[in-house]
């Protein structure tokens, strides 16, 4: 059976079956059973229309789950609107379970779970992989969060934005276990944006392709990470950089100004410089400058600092980072880099130890342990 159609059915399966009075979560199972029974008839025996095939056998899943006696009414009444054989029409109907996945009323874990199984098609335990956390501990986040959003009508979605938060939290988990989740990440904003017209949904998808045109050059062969500094630009994926260069362009030109179009401006001016001298620090600041009028974020201003270092020197940089609180995440790790640019480097080697010890993930740990062992063999501490 061919993967890539059953992911490409199962969302607009589920939505059909909620539309027509399933809860989600009951709707759901009867999706995944009619799954099983594809994969049982199909080869021998392949429907002409899939997505019709499926609808009806997960409809009559569904009902022979709900076959009770103080059900029986309502289930004349769902017999009476079963799908008529024939073909089905083939718009996208899967937006609606987008925004129905993502609502507000879930966490962020939960939404993100919630996405890449019923709009993804991931199995739980791919997802339990993904996260590094048991299959029974993510079965559990999932069946809650169904339970959630059992009792959300469909009139009553979440907004673009939340759908484009959590499709960023996928594509940010990067990769681990057997499930590349950027590539997935992509995948579905790609399928966003073909049934949306939304210049941040754009934003997204350009800001996604251009990071991840970046990745084959992110780490070294012994899997230490390299700064975009020193990146291997050869090994950068040009039409990856290309078409999120496209996308953002159209977006920008719709003049409607939102943070993912702004990051990927950001991430645009890297991927255009040939070499790290080369970079537009100068537009670099200013894209910054609208990112932080948009998202009033302590980490853009961060990052903030960091290109006012490179564009008006480290102790500009030095200046515009003592007006952040220190308690923002990798603060230490900037002050460390901003200072071995000034030529401190005893400060910058103490500093670069401290934020080893700040780091959120092993990789990021050991360079900064490197980084401070590299300055104290120059004498820097």
């Amino acid at each position: 059976m061919n993967e890539a159609l059953i992911r490409s059915l199962t969302p607009s399966v589920l939505t059909v079956l909620v539309r027509r009075g399933a809860d989600f979560a009951a709707a759901e199972d009867a999706v995944q059973d009619a799954l099983v029974e594809a994969v049982r008839v199909w080869p021998a025996d392949p429907p002409r229309d899939a997505k019709g095939w499926l609808i009806t056998v997960a409809w009559r899943k569904f009902l022979d789950t709900t076959r009770s006696d103080t059900a029986r009414r309502r289930r004349e009444d769902l017999v009476d609107e079963e799908p008529a054989p024939g073909s089905t029409p083939a718009a996208d109907d899967t937006l609606q379970l987008y925004f129905l996945c993502a609502h507000p009323s879930l966490t962020p874990s939960s939404a993100v779970a919630l996405t890449l199984r019923a709009v993804g098609g991931l199995t739980t335990r791919q997802i339990a992989q993904a996260y590094l956390v048991p299959e029974a501990t993510m079965a559990q986040r999932i069946s809650r969060a169904k339970r959630t959003v059992s009792s959300v009508r469909f009139d009553q979605p979440g907004d673009v934005a939340t759908v484009l938060r959590v499709l960023y939290l996928v594509f940010n988990e990067g990769y681990s276990g057997d499930v590349d989740l950027a590539a997935e990440a992509i995948r579905l904003t790609r399928q966003l944006a073909s049934a949306i017209d939304h210049p941040e949904v754009a934003g997204l998808l350009a800001l996604m392709l251009l990071h991840h045109a970046r990745r084959a050059a992110r780490t070294a062969p012994d899997g230490s990470l390299v700064p975009l500094a020193e990146q291997d630009r050869g090994r950068w994926d040009t039409p990856s950089i290309a078409e999120g260069v496209v996308i953002l362009q159209a977006a920008l030109a719709r003049d409607r100004l939102g943070e993912f179009q702004a990051q990927a401006a950001i991430a645009a001016l890297h991927a255009d410089a040939p070499t790290a001298e080369e970079t537009d620090w100068v537009q670099i600041v200013e894209w910054y400058d609208e990112l932080a009028r948009l998202t009033d974020s302590p980490v853009v201003r961060l990052n903030r600092a960091v290109a006012v270092g490179e564009a008006d020197g480290p102790r500009a940089g030095l200046a515009a980072l003592a007006a952040l609180d220190d308690t923002v995440p990798r603060h230490t790790a900037v002050s460390a880099y901003l200072h071995e640019r000034d030529g401190d480097l005893p400060t910058a080697a103490r500093l670069y130890a401290e934020a080893a010890h700040e780091a959120p993930n092993l990789a990021e740990r050991d360079h900064l342990t490197r980084q401070a062992a590299r300055l104290n063999a120059r004498g820097g501490g």
